[in-house]
């Protein structure tokens, strides 16, 4: 096998492979399903592969510094001020309501919406542009009508956002290089 990965089997239907932060390699797949499989499966995939592990690397090796403590706690502030007024200005917008809202710093996400109408932002989106930070509250406010990536969701996103795909782009591109500040 070209590649050392990390197996993570679970009771689910589909086999998926992502690259982690630390240009690490981890394969998700079904309890039973046979490693002969999943190794053809990831040979099918070795362009993706070898293009995000060489992007991945590249971030890492361009990585910038770490936040200080007084920093994120700066950071946290300024966040929840900023995200709270865009979260009410979208949500009225859509029509929405929403729980509560809580600022965090993270390190693999940039929002989450719970069940329970809990919207959570990581607080680096406060330091990208405005129309990505507004892609993020919109991208987690569609989930308080559709919880999942369904077509269903991303037409909820696109009624506000016509352009959100870019946006996504960007995220998927830039959003590494916030994420190593913390």
């Amino acid at each position: 096998m070209k590649y050392s990965y990390e197996l993570k089997r679970s009771n689910r239907k589909s086999i998926s492979v992502e690259i982690s932060r630390e240009a690490n390699i981890i394969v998700r797949a079904p309890l039973k399903m046979k490693k002969s499989d999943i190794e053809a499966f990831l040979i099918s995939k070795s362009e993706w592969i070898d293009k995000h592990l060489t992007q991945m690397k590249e971030n890492l090796s361009s990585a910038p510094r770490k936040l200080s403590e007084e920093e994120k706690k700066e950071l946290k502030k300024n966040a929840k001020k900023v995200i709270e007024k865009r979260v009410e200005y979208y949500a009225k917008a859509m029509g929405l309501n929403y729980h509560s809202i809580s600022i965090r710093l993270q390190k693999t996400r940039f929002g989450s919406c719970s069940t329970k109408n809990n919207l959570n932002f990581n607080a680096i989106v406060a330091l990208m542009p405005q129309e990505i930070l507004d892609y993020v509250i919109v991208h987690e406010l569609s989930h308080l009508k559709e919880m999942n990536h369904s077509s269903a969701f991303w037409s909820e996103v696109e009624k506000v956002i016509p352009d959100y795909k870019s946006k996504r782009k960007w995220l998927k591109s830039n959003g590494i290089k916030y994420m190593q500040l913390i």
